[in-house]
Parts: C-alpha cells; structure tokens; sequence
C-alpha cells in the first residue's frame, strides 16, 4: 500500500519519500516479504524534527545491503539537504515489531533536536518521542501547568524518555528525576538537561522495579507508560505511596481505566483528550489525579 498520498505526514516528511524511494532501488535493498521470510529491507523509520532535519533509519533482517547503503548515502544526503541522521537498525527475527535492538549510525550526527516549547530534546535512534510532535508540545505544557499548581518540591518523571515531560518540570528549588529502561533516552536527556542547565536527574532503570526500590514518594509522580499502562505492582505502589499528585499520560484508554481502578485514592479530577494520532480511533489522555 503507497502511503506517499497520505494526507496525515507533514509537508517536510512527505517530500522525503521520493527520494528515499529512489534510494532503495539505487542502493538494491529488497524489501521483506512476511510471507515468503526473505529479503532486507522490513522498514523505513523518518522522523522529522521542528526545523525541518530529518532521521531515518532503515530496518534490515541483516548486513547484506549495508555496504551498499553506506556507498550511495552521499547520493541521498544531496538529495536531501535537511537529511542529520542516518542509521541501520538489524531486525534478524521474523516478529511483528518495528526495530530490533542493534543500530548502526551511519553520519557523523548521532541525534535529532527535537525543540518543544523552546526546550531541546535530543533524539538518538532507538529512542521514544511521541508521534505527533505539534500535539506533544500542547501535552507537555498541560502537565507543566498542572504540576506548577501543584507546587511539589520533588517529582518523579517514570517512562521518561528523553525527558519531555521532566525537562518541562524543572523550576528552581524543585528536585526532578527521570527514570528510563533505554540507555540511550537517559544519554539523551542527560545531554538535555546540561545544555539548558536543568536540575534534573535521569536514571537508565526499569520504572517499576527502580520506584519499589526506593525508601519513600516523591511529592508529585508523572507516568507515561507503553500502551499496556503502568501494570498492577506500579498502580498498587502508587495506591500505598502516600503520594499526593499523579500526571497520567496514556495512549490506550483501556490500560488507564485498569490502572485507574487499582488506585482508588487517587482520584481524577481533571483531564485532557489530544488527538495524538490525526485521522484514527486513537489518541492520547492526560489525566490530573489527586489523592482524596
């Protein structure tokens, strides 16, 4: 199916699928087919940041095509000027998943600056960014705004990212930390933090196992989890918490109304629909929840 029609990418997305189009038939990458299990090429990931400068990373079953890839990149980096990063991500399995664990950076930029709200986000491969970035800088500014009149002198920012919501939670005399399973986020947002000179923490560690772990709540906790939500022992630990605040960001309705009903103490009293995700059923909620 030819998605280049496709009215939801933005101007400065679209005009790259051309060139890259051209680019795999010049640089011989066979696209997979599921069926069959053979060929290369199993996706083309682009992101495209507020400036115009674009990521993209071209997902393989293996390094059969990566010579080549790297001997015609010239080619593709004067067809596309705004071009910063380029990468090969290797996707060995027969798996219904978007990318594999291993990158290979192929330009001598490793990360896109991703500006929201005049912060900068650096963005590696590999790393979690929401979709619709004109949308996400509206998300980060209604949690900013609830956190702010919360007045905590401590949050916890969990599934963090490369720090969008903590990042816009950081004020003087208020102590934020980030906590992220990908190295690669945390380097991110480290790197963030230190050029906008932030007091902000950021941790690699799995956001459940690292909160348990710790001898007592924050003031305020920020959760945006994966689809599947912040699971039954992160959504009891909050219930016994004693903690004051929650920020619930969430892309599946369902996954927050069961994790809503573990926390019965917390209680929603505000909360916002975004349409994360243009021209489909689905979209992302944010939910203010106070302790009753």
């Amino acid at each position: 199916m030819d998605l280049a029609e496709c009215p939801l990418y933005p101007p400065q997305l679209a005009m790259a699928f051309a060139p890259l189009t051209a680019f795999v038939t010049r640089a011989a990458i066979e696209p997979y087919s599921v069926p069959e299990r053979r060929g290369e090429l199993k996706n083309v990931i682009v992101t495209v940041a507020p400036s115009g400068e674009l990521m993209v990373r071209f997902v393989l079953r293996s390094t059969e095509s990566l010579a080549r890839i790297r001997k015609h990149l010239p080619w593709l980096e004067a067809q596309l000027p705004q071009l910063a990063v380029a990468s090969v991500n290797l996707l060995s399995e027969h798996r219904a998943v978007v990318e594999g664990e291993r990158e290979i950076v192929l330009t001598e930029g490793e990360s896109l600056a991703m500006t929201v709200n005049g912060i900068d986000l650096h963005l590696k491969p590999q790393s979690f960014f929401q979709t619709n970035t004109d949308v996400a800088t509206a998300l980060y500014r209604q949690a900013a705004a609830w956190v702010d009149a919360a007045s905590p002198k401590s949050v916890w920012d969990l599934y963090c990212g490369v720090g969008g919501f903590a990042l816009h939670l950081t004020v003087p005399g208020r102590r934020v930390t980030g906590v992220e399973v990908s190295d690669a986020a945390v380097q991110s947002a480290q790197r963030s933090a230190l050029a906008l000179g932030a007091d902000a923490t950021f941790i690699a560690s799995d956001a459940t196992a690292w909160a348990l772990a710790q001898p007592g709540p924050p003031d305020l906790v920020v959760v945006n989890p994966p689809r599947r939500g912040i699971g039954e022992a992160l959504a009891d630990w909050l219930e016994a918490s004693g903690v004051r605040t929650v920020v619930y960001s969430s892309c599946n309705s369902e996954s927050l109304a069961k994790d809503l009903a573990r926390m019965p103490s917390l209680r929603p009293v505000e909360g916002r629909v975004l349409d994360m995700f243009p021209h489909t059923e689905h979209y992302e909620v944010a939910v203010l929840l106070e302790r009753a």
